[in-house]
């Protein structure tokens, strides 16, 4: 991803990747919202390949000197959104089991070759 390297407006490359991360997130935040599983996939995968560019130039950075502030607070800031996202699609894919269990039959018996029987057994009624 050349995009990643290319330098921000101030010329620092701590800010390049910084930025980067927050329109990747910006990106999950929209796919979500319009609820474009592909979307997701994408900026999913767009956002971890930043995240690991951006660890990797904050750790160097902070290796060889220091990082600013500023920048720190805002990688910070994208981490906590990172955080929320993981929640949001946490309690969806909760939700969507839940509404799956109610849809779906807990025993495959029923569909087996000896489901009618088995049904039987569990309902409590009998035949002649």
């Amino acid at each position: 991803m050349s995009h990643l390297t290319a330098l921000a407006p101030t010329g620092d490359p701590l800010e390049a990747v910084i930025v980067e991360v927050e329109q990747r997130l910006a990106g999950l935040a929209q796919a979500l919202l319009e609820r474009d599983s592909r979307g997701v996939d994408a900026a999913a995968t767009q956002l971890q390949q930043a995240l690991a560019l951006a660890l990797d130039h904050f750790g160097r950075a902070a290796r060889e000197g220091g990082i600013p502030p500023a920048l720190r607070q805002r990688l910070v800031r994208a981490s906590g959104q990172v955080a929320a996202q993981r929640e949001t699609l946490a309690r969806a894919t909760a939700a969507l089991d839940r509404a799956l269990e109610g849809l779906l039959p807990r025993e495959a018996t029923v569909y087996n070759a000896r489901g009618a029987a088995a049904l039987a057994v569990h309902s409590g009624s009998a035949r002649a």
